[in-house]
C-alpha cells in the first residue's frame, strides 16, 4: 500500500513536471510571438507608400486635417513607410468609399478620409437616392478613428432678442445657407419640423464667413454651423454677446458650452430625441478615417495604434493648431459603437429625416 501511494506520489510530480514544462513553453512560444509580431509588420511597410485618400476638395478643412494626420502617422507606423496623399471627390465622398471598398490593395497600404455625411448616407439615401450607387458596407470597414469630435451650433444676432430654442416659434428669423442638403440647410429645417420653429433659409452664400458678414449687414440673423469656425472666425461675438447659441448638435455639451443645451436634451419626445442621437453622430466622427474590409489583423492593429499615438504627438498637435482644429479623437472601438448605433436607428426615424430633407 505504502509502495502505491509513494509510486502514485511519484507520477504526481512528473506530471507535474510536464505540466510544468509545457507551460514554460507555451508561454516562451506566446512571448516569441507577440516579439516576431511588430517586426512582421515593420518587414511588410519598410519600403512601402501608404496612400491617403481625400474624399473633398483640395485646401478645405477636411483635406488640411488629412494632410496634416497623413504627415505625421507615418512616423508611428512600424516600418516607416512613406505617404501620398490624393483628392478624390465627388458625390459627397461616395465616389471615394466606392473606390476603397471595391478597388483598393486591401493590405493596409491605402486609408480613406470621407467626409463625415458618409456615415449618414447608407440609411438615408439623400445622394444615392435608392441607394444604387452605395457600393460599401460601413460594418465591414476598419475605422481607424477621428481626430475631432465637432459640435454644430445654431446662433442668432443679438438683435433678434431670441434667447432660447423656443423663442423660435413666436419670431420671424431669416438663416443662411449654402445649398440644399448642407448642415445649415438642414439643421434648421429640422428645428423647425421637430420644434415648430419660424425659421426662414436663405441659400446661395458660398460659405459660413459670407452668411457672417450678412449678419453683420441686417441680411440674416443667424446660421447653424460647426462651434469651430464660429470660434475660430468670430470669437468677440461670442464673448461680447453680439450673437446668441440657442442650441448645439452633439451627443453631449461640449466642455465650453456648458450653459447651452444639446437638441436631444430639449427633444420634445422619444422619437425626436432618437433623431436627434442620428444626427449628432456626424458631428461626433467629424473627422472619420477608415481601410477596406480583409486588411489584416495585426496591420489593422499597427495603423489603430500608429492614430492613437499620433492624436498625442506635439508635432500634430502643433500643426493641427495652425489650421484651428482642436484634437479631441475618437479611437476606433467607440467609432463602432457609433456605427453600429446608425445601424440600428428604426427605419421610422430614418424616414421621419428624409421626409424633412426633402421638403
Amino acid at each position: 500500500m505504502r509502495n502505491q501511494i509513494a509510486c502514485n506520489r511519484k507520477e504526481m510530480g512528473v506530471n507535474k513536471g510536464r505540466l510544468l514544462i509545457f507551460v514554460i513553453a507555451v508561454s516562451v512560444s506566446f512571448i516569441g510571438f507577440e516579439d516576431a509580431y511588430p517586426d512582421d509588420v515593420a518587414a511588410f511597410y519598410k519600403g512601402k507608400q501608404i496612400q491617403f485618400l481625400i474624399g473633398g476638395n483640395a485646401g478645405v478643412s477636411y483635406d488640411l486635417t488629412g494632410r496634416a494626420l497623413a504627415a505625421h502617422i507615418v512616423r508611428h507606423i512600424p516600418g516607416n513607410p512613406t505617404v501620398k496623399v490624393e483628392n478624390m471627390p465627388g458625390a459627397s465622398s461616395v465616389i471615394m468609399m466606392n473606390h476603397l471598398y471595391n478597388r483598393s490593395p486591401r493590405d493596409g497600404t491605402v486609408i480613406g478620409a470621407p467626409l463625415n455625411n458618409i456615415l449618414l448616407e447608407p440609411r438615408l439615401k439623400l445622394i444615392s437616392q435608392q441607394g444604387g450607387s452605395i457600393q460599401f458596407d460601413l460594418r465591414r470597414m476598419n475605422w481607424l478613428g477621428s481626430p475631432v469630435q465637432e459640435p454644430q451650433v445654431m446662433w442668432v444676432w443679438h438683435t433678434t432678442g431670441v434667447k432660447s430654442v423656443a423663442g423660435l416659434k413666436g419670431a420671424k428669423v431669416v438663416m443662411g445657407g449654402t445649398s440644399v442638403g448642407a448642415d445649415n440647410h438642414t439643421l434648421p429645417s429640422i428645428v423647425n419640423n421637430v420644434f415648430g420653429a419660424n425659421i426662414e433659409i436663405v441659400l446661395g452664400y458660398k460659405g459660413p464667413t459670407d452668411v457672417f458678414l450678412a449678419a453683420e449687414r441686417g441680411e440674416v440673423h443667424g446660421i447653424s454651423t460647426a462651434y469651430s469656425t464660429l470660434m475660430a472666425t468670430r470669437k468677440d461675438w461670442v464673448t461680447s454677446g453680439k450673437v446668441k447659441i440657442l442650441v448645439q448638435f452633439g451627443a453631449s455639451r461640449a466642455l465650453d458650452l456648458p450653459d447651452v443645451p444639446t437638441a436631444m436634451e430639449i427633444a420634445p419626445d422619444t422619437e425626436s430625441r432618437q433623431l436627434f442621437e442620428f444626427i449628432a453622430s456626424k458631428f461626433v466622427l467629424a473627422r472619420p478615417y477608415a481601410l477596406p474590409p480583409d486588411v489584416a489583423p495585426e496591420r489593422v492593429l499597427a495603423l489603430r495604434n500608429a492614430f492613437d499615438a499620433t492624436m498625442k504627438d506635439p508635432a500634430f498637435l502643433a500643426d493641427a493648431a495652425k489650421v484651428s482644429l482642436d484634437i479631441n479623437p475618437v479611437n476606433a472601438r467607440e467609432m463602432d459603437k457609433v456605427i453600429e448605433n446608425i445601424e440600428k436607428t428604426p427605419n421610422n426615424i430614418i424616414n421621419r429625416i428624409r421626409t424633412i430633407f426633402h421638403n
